[in-house]
């Protein structure tokens, strides 16, 4: 018996085995793409794919922070299957044409004067977010994204601005899933200000951290935190990032925007809601 703990070698193309084995496909190692060496058992995310001496060397990052560098090709498997790395195909580059967001960049366009509308959203991280996907877009709109500090400051915000005709409010909150606080808050401004010039939309996420597709930062799927556990750096200990004090958030949540890319790394349930907000701040 062998013991090798993935049995005999799924690469060969003997036909003496007494089983049938899976046959290794090509994949292209785009950065992000959570894969196991066969050879070693190291699991990580691919960060980087790199020419060297004639061959391509692929940079993975484990959970921990620790990269190891192996030669692109077989010896491979994701999600339980075998593969054959291939560098990442061209089409894969973001295509200087389009924004962020996917939408088609206009030559040589100013950013218009800002108009009266708003889009608000509850803090800087996810400002800051909405900026990296759909900043040209808003840009281009004349919209201005401010932050609201909290879902509980909205009715008050909305006293002061006092939304109308032309002075249109679209809000983005954070777990915003039936029978929340943020919910009933919610119900509670449209039930007031009415839905003709306040429009608020949520995901349902805890944070917009997990509006992060999770294999970005190479887990399969966000961790559920204990209660009693500062959400933010339980997800921190859970990636294997320093997660000792306050400051240690702002420095995971730089590492976790710095690998969004476009629109194709969030998640259909944040992209959604602030495609609708900009449409309806947007709207004569």
């Amino acid at each position: 018996m062998s013991s090798d703990r993935y049995g005999f070698d799924v690469l060969s193309s003997s036909s003496a085995r007494p089983h049938a084995r899976p046959t290794a496909s090509d994949l292209p190692a785009e950065r992000g793409l959570v894969v196991e060496d066969v050879s070693t058992g190291f699991v990580g995310a691919v960060i980087r794919v790199e020419k060297s001496g004639g061959m391509h060397i692929v940079e993975l990052e484990d959970r921990h922070g620790k990269t190891r560098s192996f030669r692109l090709g077989p010896g491979f498997w994701v999600d339980g299957k075998p593969v054959n790395l291939v560098p990442p195909v061209r089409a894969s580059q973001p295509d200087s044409r389009r924004s962020a967001s996917g939408s088609v960049k206009v030559a040589n366009q100013r950013a218009r004067v800002a108009r009266g509308s708003r889009i608000w959203v509850e803090g800087k991280h996810d400002a800051e977010l909405v900026e990296k996907v759909w900043g040209d877009d808003l840009r281009y709109e004349g919209v201005v994204v401010e932050m609201l500090e909290g879902v509980d400051n909205l009715e008050a915000a909305l006293e002061e601005f006092e939304p109308e005709p032309g002075r249109r409010v679209g809000v983005l909150v954070d777990h915003l899933v039936p029978n929340s606080k943020e919910s009933r808050i919610a119900d509670a401004v449209i039930s007031r200000f009415g839905s003709a010039n306040v429009l608020i939309l949520g995901h349902p996420y805890v944070d917009v951290w997990q509006a992060v597709k999770p294999a970005r930062v190479g887990l399969q799927s966000w961790p559920t935190i204990e209660r009693g556990t500062e959400w933010k750096l339980g997800i921190l200990r859970e990636l294997g990032w320093p997660h000792g004090e306050q400051a240690d958030i702002a420095q995971g949540w730089k590492r976790i925007l710095g690998t969004v890319r476009t629109y194709a790394d969030l998640e259909p349930s944040l992209l959604g809601r602030v495609e609708e907000l900009i449409d309806f701040v947007t709207a004569q």
